[in-house]
This record gives structure tokens, C-alpha cells and sequence, in this order.
């Protein structure tokens, strides 16, 4: 289940320079490198609770494009319920403590809260949004992804489907549907079991103030990943003073938080690189 905090963060200012289309049957926002090189792999954004419209995810996107030269994909998954980005103004005010004022109408905000959140949560359960995601995985695997490493890169709702697409799970062509995984602040984990049954290599980030993942928890998936044969075998990097959604929803006036954000940025994509460094 979803928590406050997979609702809580900041929208960031920019433009995102990608375009919107369809891909394998669903909406996709795709970004690629703009120097019209040829592209190293794919990736593929499994967006936190805000969907493949945020312009923190398309942001993002672009780096990932840009950057370390890859196309990515940040498609719609969600079937239209992802949470609204005006959760993020009620939560701030559900959770101000300014005034009396703030006090007051903490019951109101609460209520919208609930209403803003219940459709996303009730919507997307993974037993719903498991089969799309592993069907766009087929395709790309099947079609573009034949002949380039492919990655998968999930964020607090989509890292539990990251993790899951680890598990060995393979195309018609007999090519693993992911070559490795990125995951920021995951939710929705089953520990340990569904760490122990990866066969694929992921690199996790975790923040040590995450209330969903808390320090007991990381230091179980560090033991885990540690220990796993060497394909398989991940990477946990723990950011001291993060909060769940640090990688996606940091707050970039705050220096810290933009200082995460973009070690966050850079852990995906030099495990990526190092990664998908041979194959294919």
C-alpha cells in the first residue's frame, strides 16, 4: 500500500524536449539523445504515483537521453489513474502546523487527501498492472530491444515492478526481458522474498529517513544483494538524511535534496553503463 510520503515533494520547473506517442499500443513519452548518435541501449521509467505526465519523470527522461545516451520510454501504465499532481498541495497543507488556521482545516485537507488517492491505490495494484508492464517489456525485447541491452528504472510505485522484472522472466526470442534495474525509494516490496528470487542485477537507492523502507529493511536487501551469484549480484547505496522520493520529487531549492536528487540521477545511469558495457 501506498504511503503520505509517496505523495509528498515538489514539481519541477522545466521543459521536457521528448515527444508523446504510442508505443507497443500505449501512450509513451520517449526521449532520445539529441546528438543523433546511435543509441546505446534502452530504457524503460516505471513512474512513482504520479504517472508518465509528470514533468519530474519527462525531466528525467531527458537526462537519461541526454546524458548517457539512451532512448527511454516512460509510458502510461496506469490506465489513466495516476494521482493528480494537486495531491502534492493538499498533502503539504494536510501536514502544515503554521497556524491555527492550518489546524482547523486539517479534517478537510485529510478528506481530499483520501479522495485524490483512493482511485490510484484501488487502480493500481500490482495484480492489476503487472501484466501490461510485463507485455510492453515482451515487445520491446521482441522488436527494438532484439539486439540492444534493456533496463528498467522504478520509482517508489514502479520499483516493486523493477524488482519483479529481475526475477529471469523471458521474451519469445529467449532474451531476458531486462538485462539489469534501477530502483529509487521502492514500495510495495515483499522482503525477502522478492529480492532472494532476482536473477537479474538491480541497484538500489535508499534514502535512511524512508518510512516505507526503514533501516532494518535496507540492511536486509544489502545483505541479499550482496550475497546473490555474480549475474545477479546488485548494489545497495544508502543516502544519509533522504526521504522516500528523494530520486524523483527533491526539493531543488534545497541544496541536499538537489545534491541526491543528482547522485541519484548519476547512480542509475553509471550502472546502466556498466552493465550493458558487452552485450549484444
Amino acid at each position: 500500500m501506498s504511503c503520505p510520503d509517496c505523495f509528498r515533494g515538489s514539481v519541477h520547473e522545466g521543459t521536457p524536449k521528448g515527444q508523446v506517442t504510442k508505443v507497443h499500443g500505449l501512450d509513451a513519452y520517449v526521449a532520445e539523445p539529441t546528438s543523433g548518435a546511435p543509441v546505446k541501449g534502452i530504457i524503460v521509467i516505471l513512474p512513482d504515483a504520479f504517472g508518465w505526465e509528470f514533468v519530474n519523470l519527462r525531466l528525467l527522461a531527458d537526462g537519461y537521453a541526454e546524458t548517457g545516451g539512451y532512448k527511454v520510454y516512460l509510458p502510461e501504465f496506469m490506465d489513466g489513474y495516476a494521482a493528480p499532481i494537486s495531491a502534492v498541495d493538499v498533502m503539504r497543507k494536510a501536514f502544515n502546523n503554521g497556524s491555527w488556521t492550518d489546524t482547523l482545516l486539517k479534517p478537510y485537507y485529510f478528506a481530499k487527501m483520501l479522495y485524490l488517492m483512493i482511485p490510484f491505490m484501488l487502480a493500481n495494484t500490482f495484480s492489476k498492472t503487472w501484466p501490461p508492464v510485463k507485455s510492453f517489456f515482451e515487445s520491446i525485447r521482441e522488436n527494438e530491444g532484439a539486439n540492444l541491452p534493456v533496463g528498467a528504472a522504478g520509482f517508489c510505485w514502479g520499483g516493486k515492478h523493477t524488482v519483479v522484472l529481475a526475477h529471469g522472466y523471458e521474451a519469445s526470442n529467449g532474451k531476458p526481458l531486462i538485462d539489469a534495474g534501477f530502483t529509487a525509494h521502492p514500495s510495495n516490496l515483499v522482503l525477502p522474498t522478492e529480492i532472494e528470487q532476482m536473477k537479474k542485477p538491480v541497484s538500489f537507492a535508499l534514502g535512511d529517513k524512508d518510512i516505507v523502507i526503514k533501516a532494518p529493511q535496507i540492511e536486509q536487501i544489502k545483505q541479499i544483494v550482496e550475497k546473490q551469484s555474480e549475474e545477479a549480484k546488485g548494489e545497495v547505496k544508502v543516502y544519509y538524511g533522504a526521504s522516500h522520493g528523494f530520486g524523483v520529487r527533491a526539493d531543488l531549492v534545497l541544496l541536499d535534496a538537489q545534491k541526491q536528487a543528482n547522485e541519484c540521477q548519476e547512480q542509475a545511469l553509471h550502472w546502466f553503463n556498466s552493465q550493458f558495457q558487452g552485450l549484444y
